[in-house]
């Protein structure tokens, strides 16, 4: 578990969220528990245990989420575990958890899984992340990267050993290369991006799930490399260097920012994230609650912790969502293909479904 002292927002933020900051949809029942808490220190007539795991790079948002809901209501108790995208989806395809973390959309295999045990679930973006390339804070030769110069490095079929055998006139010096572990939706995403479907990342990487042991790794190395969430680099800017990553179309090299993971500038590493619900859990009231809580605040959430916000429709439509019990995913298709583009084209109601 990780430390959450950074995550938490004031109690100022949180009000101020909860009854201006939010979407449009709030709703007068998350007004009345924050004057409720306001008012008495915690609403203490709601209880039960809220089971949260998967991805790393969902975890601050759902940490923050989880704080600031124990301090409206002190007896529920949330639990925030961080087993990667792909851990999480095992547990929570068998029913053992209430809410799945994920940082990439949920597969056909694993909706596969859920229909076999009877789990449906409800698909909600609550941000947005840019998968954030970093160096040792040493590194003085590496200005950006291109896609190519990343595959030279990550490919299994080609990966090099050294830094000047990336591009001319870099040093040569070892590269010590660090990734997240495999059950990780951001390695999974990163992989599609660099490998493909049939290609393979090198073997030699030192992995895993917690995202706070690669920062610790690349903070340690310096002829390091390694990839993780946005939020991990901003709480970590003394410690690593974030490298502009030069976009396939324009040919620029783009900086992981608010600004251009939210307009796509950021590509091909801006991308969604995503909490799934158990819809039978959200029969329970502090499921219900919590849900409710978490969207309304996932804007200030996100920003608070170093991700970007979605923009209203989106959250507007994951509230619908929600309120509607609408189970499903919009990620891929009746036949189980997967769905690609942009969050504002792809979580549409027209998308929704389940697969067969």
């Amino acid at each position: 578990m990780r430390n959450t002292t950074f995550f938490c927002l004031t109690s100022s933020l949180l009000i101020a969220g909860l009854v201006g900051c939010g979407p449009a949809a709030t709703t007068s029942e998350t007004k009345q528990d924050a004057a409720a808490s306001s008012k008495s220190g915690g609403n203490t007539e709601l209880q039960g245990k809220i089971t949260i795991d998967g991805s790393s790079t969902v975890f601050p948002i759902s940490e923050a989420a989880a704080s600031q809901f124990q301090k409206l209501f002190p007896n529920v108790s949330v639990n925030v575990g961080v087993s990667g995208t792909g851990g999480g989806f095992k547990r929570f395809v068998k029913g053992e958890t209430d809410i799945s973390d994920a940082s990439r959309p949920i597969d056909a295999s694993e909706v596969d899984a859920a229909k076999e045990n009877q789990v449906a679930f409800v698909e909600l973006p609550v941000a947005y992340d840019g998968l954030t390339i970093v160096v040792h804070p040493s590194n003085d030769w590496v200005d950006k990267l291109t896609i190519d110069e990343i595959k030279k490095i990550y490919l299994a079929s080609n990966a090099v050993k050294s830094w000047s055998e990336v591009r001319d006139g870099w040093p040569n010096r070892p590269i010590k290369a660090f990734a997240p572990g495999t059950d990780s939706g951001t390695f999974d995403y990163f992989k599609e991006v660099i490998a493909g479907k049939e290609g393979s990342l090198r073997s030699d990487m030192s992995t895993s799930e917690d995202d706070n042991v690669l920062v610790t790794g690349v903070s340690g190395s310096p002829n390091a490399i390694g990839f993780f969430g946005a939020a991990y680099y901003e709480e970590n800017q003394d410690k690593i260097k974030a490298i502009p990553i030069v976009n396939p179309e324009t040919q620029t090299a783009v900086f992981p920012d608010s600004k251009t993971i939210e307009s796509g500038e950021y590509a091909p590493f801006s991308r969604p994230l995503f909490i799934y619900v158990n819809k039978k859990a959200l029969t329970r009231p502090e499921i219900k609650r919590f849900v409710s809580f978490y969207l309304e605040n996932a804007s200030a959430m996100a920003k608070e912790v170093g991700y970007v916000a979605l923009p209203s429709g989106v959250i507007d439509l994951a509230i619908e969502n929600f309120k509607s019990r609408r189970t499903g995913t919009h990620y891929l298709t009746a036949e189980g293909e997967k769905r690609t583009g942009p969050v504002t084209e792809v979580y549409q109601p027209a998308n929704l479904g389940v697969v067969k």
